[in-house]
């Protein structure tokens, strides 16, 4: 395949998306001539600093290739690491382009304006001619079982939670709410603390709170999410950025508490029952939510949000209604991925279904030996086998948990054996240092609620 005038090699090649473009062999044929070293640095907040360093060709005939491959390499930056300001070490053309893509009404004016807000600081692309040094703010969070602790898992269909009493549930609860659809915080709000109370009335005392949630949190504040996509933004800044270190203090007054984003929560689970460090949870649902637990056990303050890293250079790649953009992993890694590759199976999904419905229709196939669907679940599992040798090289991960309704049933073990078998054939060196698995049991009792409570730690 040939790509901005790069030839890439691939020997696996999805059978029902035959223009998948897999973006790491991309930037391997890329790099094989690239002799000009570039920098690039993402800042974000707190003074921390991620950097990356590369090459590129620097050459007027590969100008258009020198562009593709740094937007993507800053787009993957931004959304693995999060930030509002890039610095590069290139020319000032190539400087110039980054910031015609990452600005309002630009290519890329919905990773400049997503990341501005996040971060509450304007979002910018520097040149300089050193960038700053890397520095992380990486937490040891989790894992703390003593005591009497609440945990609470915030999702968009049903909120869960638990009361843990030196780690052990004794009562756990989950109830269907829609916060998704409600623009009232107070509604958003009042679920919170009835979920809290609930858990509080099964121990003699709480001790500590800890609420895994989808979304983007800093310093246990609610910076993005999309459970509160109908607030309006000053109902937002008032009442949701806060919602629940108010719902927490409010009920039980001045106890520890933390806040996480739910793929990291679900990474800290995983790593709980695996016994390990060094874990990427990858949950394949309504979208591909991403947490990390470092090779010290640690959380790293990352945004992990792995559904808007590009894993597809085709030109041809499905576009995410969302962002705008196209080859991003929401499209390859979640009950999207099945849906637009039913129709290439021969599969046709009624009218009027959701997209969940369409996705339990497929799975319901998957109960006949031999069914077409097979072929959408190794599709999935060639995709998977290419983007997870891209995630390792940026994660250095030993273990990959894959969870999510996607992976469950007999779809779940094709894709799992189709990844490992790509990994083995075209990236053996990863394929030796990663560990892909399915949840166990165990880890199926254990549980994302006992993991959120145990984030916080009890003061002495």
């Amino acid at each position: 395949m040939n790509h901005l005038g790069i030839e890439v090699s691939v020997k696996n090649v999805p059978e029902l998306d035959p223009g998948f473009l897999p973006l790491g062999k991309f930037y391997t044929a890329f790099l094989q001539d690239a002799k000009q070293p570039l920098d690039i640095a993402v800042e974000r907040s707190n003074g921390q600093v991620a950097v990356y360093r590369t090459r590129i060709h620097g050459a007027p005939d590969k100008a258009g290739a020198d562009r593709y491959y740094v937007e993507r390499i800053i787009k993957t930056m931004l959304w693995l690491y999060g930030g509002y300001k890039v610095y590069l070490n290139g020319s000032e053309e190539l400087c110039g382009a980054m910031r015609s893509m990452y600005c309002a009404g630009g290519q890329q004016a919905f990773d400049f304006d997503y990341m501005a807000n996040v971060f509450e600081h304007p979002f910018e692309v520097v040149r300089c001619d050193r960038v700053p040094q890397e520095k992380g703010d990486p937490k040891a969070i989790g894992r703390h079982l003593d005591g009497c602790r609440i945990g609470f898992d915030a999702g968009g269909s049903d909120r869960k939670v638990s009361a843990v009493v030196n780690g052990e549930p004794v009562f756990s609860e989950e109830v269907v709410w829609f916060p998704k659809t409600n623009s009232d915080p107070d509604y958003h709000y009042d679920g919170i603390v009835a979920a809290l109370k609930s858990a509080a009335e099964h121990m003699p005392r709480v001790d500590a709170v800890g609420v895994s949630s989808a979304g983007v949190y800093i310093d246990n504040r609610t910076m993005n999410a999309s459970l509160f996509l109908q607030v309006p933004k000053d109902q937002f800044d008032a009442k949701v950025k806060d919602i629940y270190i108010r719902a927490i203090t409010d009920t039980f007054g001045d106890v520890p508490y933390a806040v996480a984003n739910d793929g990291d929560v679900s990474a800290l689970a995983g790593a709980m029952n695996l016994g390990e460090n060094n874990v990427l949870g990858i949950a394949m649902g309504t979208s591909e939510a991403v947490g990390y637990v470092d090779a010290e056990g640690r959380i790293t303050g990352w945004l992990n949000e792995l559904a808007f890293v590009p894993v597809d250079a085709s030109p041809q790649a499905m576009r995410d209604e969302w962002s705008g953009d196209i080859g991003c992993g929401v499209k390859y890694f979640s009950q999207d991925a099945v849906i637009k590759l039913a129709p290439a199976a021969g599969i046709t999904l009624a009218e009027g279904l959701s997209p969940a419905e369409k996705l339990k229709a497929v799975q319901a196939l998957m109960d006949t030996p031999n069914s077409p669907a097979e072929a959408i679940y190794r599709s999935i599992g060639v995709y998977l086998g290419h983007a997870l040798a891209l995630y390792h090289h940026f994660y250095g991960f030993k273990h990959v948990l894959l969870l999510g309704r996607v992976m469950s049933g007999r779809g779940g073990d094709i894709v799992l054996e189709t990844a490992k078998a790509v990994l083995a054939d075209e990236y053996p060196e990863v394929a030796q240092a990663i560990a892909p698995t399915l949840p166990d049991e165990k880890a199926r009792r254990v549980g994302q609620s006992v993991a959120a409570a145990s984030l916080p730690e009890l003061r002495a």
